[in-house]
């Protein structure tokens, strides 16, 4: 072997690799013959200084700190430079037919023999000592460790390190190691111990290890910045994750995959996504392969948006860069196909999954379902019930209670009492608190109250608990069907067993007010909406006092309003409206309407462009639509007879009536219309939809019959 440079030197001259002859020995370089012939210029310099690369501004953002790493860390073009740049003191061969290490390979250190350690039995076993004592206070942790069996080495500390899985006792041995001086603390150390303390999701501890490395000028390496990002993200600390990350690449260090896709999945959770893109982009530059963690935490950040472009763009990388989905990756693709609204290509995607071989679980099939469900595919939810059953696929009771559910909702009873039996013949998966509320709910939309009934007696027999929901269910369905002595008994059995009144059961004790026929039904429900909630049973009264004034009633409101959670405001105002007209308190109900507008519960209930003005009552109820209507015409009225100008059509949008809450307010609606004898009309082209053109609208308002409907 040539012996190393010891002074700098420049050559420059030509060499003509074919005028070379072969060497004799067979073996020496034997694949130089997978090269082209060609004439390099070879410049060869001695120096021990390294290139001078570009370094990183210290100010400057995380894009522009990647552009110079990308320019000379990572060139594409090596080999094809015709430089060649040579460091002393000795070359290496490289075997040209194995590939290049990846500059995103981990930089670890090299591992000690623990398998030529003939100490390591001990060692170990007075690790699980360690574990396993129950000690009060450091002073006993550290007395223990004066039986150590074997001399604190090197190797002997790692194996102590390694071998303490509580993060506690990992610390102390660590702060005890420090403290005899035995050997100079290296950075292998650290990484062992921030890796046990990030087991414990101990971040501020991580940090200050970190801090003490930058204090004593440890290196902090690829495992260092991993294990303190990770942890971060772990304690959902993505601010921090976001720091440490950046701090990385000003010092250097090239990210790895971990840390790559947990970075990733810190900017999607913190909703930057054009941050992920970026990085995405960078690392794909770099060489970085994306692995599954990172795909999905793609497909979950464009599932969220409901962003099916995005979505289709993973699928794209995926199949160029030849990555097979595993389980996870498919059910996060599934889970965001459903909140894209993509039914039809979470099926295909189903079937390609079960194509490929792999076997779905209980996440998957339940992720299907409800796609299935939040798009009305009765019928493909069923096939994939009856599907799993023979294939054998796994249930559980998240799977079973999101198939009764979506029968709930969609009406489908004899398929939910099969469901429903199929699962207490389980050995795995008797019903629940869930799925007793489900049917429940499937018995009240039906009305089926003797069979909701028999299942909440069925439910005190097997010490099934009752929750909020099924309370809400039961007296929903007790209510519609006016045995409002069951209705009170539930709700005192309810009481007693622990369910604490929400705001749905509150609405539910409303609703059931509004269509109670006589005064004493009523009463017995406005008892039991007084221990649920107090201040709403005041505010009724107010209502129902005619001295009461708007300026008062609209604070009270408020105040109402400011305590409801955000979905039962409206729901609130309106089940108020209805019981108003119940009461023949008409002024009342428009003073309502006009706070639920005003309070902003009614955000798309008129809409006006050139050619047409809109009313859309489909998110009120039947009371509620009838005073809007009522409100409407008089508006109209009133335009009309100052003569100003209109536009050509004008409709009023109930919806179809599919939804089970719905039912009803089309007819309901079409009824107050003829008795108001307003010229509106169901459209032949828009379900659900009345509309009257300008003409009719003039004509009705000029030969109007004073109605005491509609008073201004």
């Amino acid at each position: 072997m040539a012996a190393p440079l010891t002074m700098s030197m420049d050559l420059h001259y030509n060499m003509n690799i074919s005028n070379i002859s072969e060497p004799k020995h067979p073996n020496f370089f034997p694949k130089i013959s997978r090269y082209p012939i060609r004439k390099s210029t070879i410049f060869c310099n001695s120096s021990k200084s390294p290139p001078n690369l570009e370094e990183p501004q210290k100010n400057s953002s995380l894009s522009d700190q990647l552009k110079p790493l990308s320019k000379t860390i990572l060139s594409e073009n090596a080999k094809e430079q015709a430089q060649l740049l040579i460091k002393p003191p000795k070359s290496t061969w490289v075997n040209p037919t194995k590939p290049k290490p990846s500059v995103l390979s981990l930089q670890r250190q090299k591992r000690s023999p623990y398998s030529f350690n003939p100490q390591i039995r001990d060692l170990k076993l007075f690790a699980k000592k360690l574990n396993d004592s129950d000690y009060t206070s450091d002073e006993a942790f550290f007395s223990i460790l004066e039986e150590i069996p074997h001399p604190v080495t090197k190797e002997n500390a790692l194996l102590m390190l390694n071998s303490l899985k509580p993060w506690e006792k990992a610390l102390l041995f660590f702060n005890w190691v420090k403290t005899q001086n035995l050997f100079p603390m290296e950075t292998i150390y650290y990484n062992v111990t921030m890796k046990s303390l990030r087991f414990g999701r101990q971040f501020g501890l991580i940090e200050g290890l970190a801090n003490e490395m930058i204090e004593n000028g440890i290196e902090l390496d690829n495992i260092t910045y991993s294990t303190i990002i990770t942890c971060a993200k772990r304690c959902n600390l993505f601010d921090k994750a976001v720091e440490w990350f950046e701090r990385m690449y000003k010092t250097g260090v090239m990210p790895d995959e971990v840390t790559y896709s947990a970075v990733l999945d810190v900017y999607a959770k913190i909703g930057k996504v054009e941050e992920v893109m970026s990085l995405y982009e960078r690392g794909r530059a770099s060489g970085w392969k994306p692995d599954h963690i990172a795909f999905s935490v793609l497909c979950k950040m464009f599932g969220e948006a409901g962003d099916y472009d995005g979505i289709r763009f993973v699928l794209q990388e995926m199949k160029s860069l030849e990555v097979q989905p595993n389980l996870i990756v498919y059910n996060t693709l599934l889970e965001a196909m459903g909140k894209a609204g993509k039914p039809g290509l979470a099926r295909s995607l189903f079937e390609e999954m079960v194509e490929s071989g792999v076997t779905p679980n209980e996440k998957t099939l339940t992720a299907l379902v409800k796609v299935y469900g939040k798009a009305r595919w009765s019928k493909d939810a069923l096939e994939l019930w009856d599907r799993m059953r023979s294939n054998g696929w796994p249930m559980d009771f998240i799977l079973y209670n999101t198939l009764l559910s979506m029968c709930a909702d969609l009406g489908l009873e004899e398929e939910a009492e099969r469901l429903f039996e199929d699962m207490k013949q389980s050995q795995h998966c008797r019903p629940d608190s869930f799925s007793y509320t489900a049917m429940l709910n499937v018995y009240g939309s039906g009305r089926k109250v003797d069979r909701a009934m028999e299942l909440f007696e069925e439910m005190s027999k097997r010490g099934v608990d009752l929750n909020v929901m099924g309370c809400t269910c039961l007296i929903q369905c007790l209510g519609k069907s006016q045995r409002i002595d069951d209705l009170v008994r539930v709700f005192e059995v309810s009481i007693k067993r622990g369910i604490r009144p929400d705001d749905r059961l509150c609405g539910c004790l409303l609703s059931v007010m509004s269509f109670c026929d006589n005064t004493e039904d009523a009463d017995l429900v406005l008892g039991c909406l007084g221990r649920a909630n107090p201040k709403l049973v005041a505010f009724i009264s107010l209502l129902m006092e005619e001295g009461t004034k708007f300026e008062t009633l609209k604070e009270e409101f408020k105040a109402i309003l400011t305590d409801a959670q955000l979905e039962s405001r409206r729901p609130f105002c309106n089940c108020l409206i209805d019981i108003c007209r119940k009461r023949n308190l008409q002024e009342r109900a428009h003073e309502l309407l006009y706070l639920g507008t005003i309070f902003g519960l009614y955000p798309g209930l008129h809409k006006k462009t050139a050619g047409e003005w809109s009313l859309n009552v489909r998110s009120l109820s039947v009371g509620a639509a009838h005073t809007a209507l009522e409100e409407w015409m008089i508006s109209l009225l009133n335009i009309v007879e100052r003569e100003e100008a209109l536009p050509e059509l004008f409709s009023a949008y109930t919806g179809a009536g599919t939804h089970k809450f719905s039912q009803g307010l089309a007819s309901s609606f079409a009824s107050h219309i003829e008795e108001l004898a307003a010229p509106f009309r169901l459209s032949d082209d828009r379900v659900g939809c009345f509309v009257a053109t300008r003409d009719d609208i003039v004509s009705w308002a000029q030969s109007r019959v004073p109605s005491p409907a509609l008073t201004a």
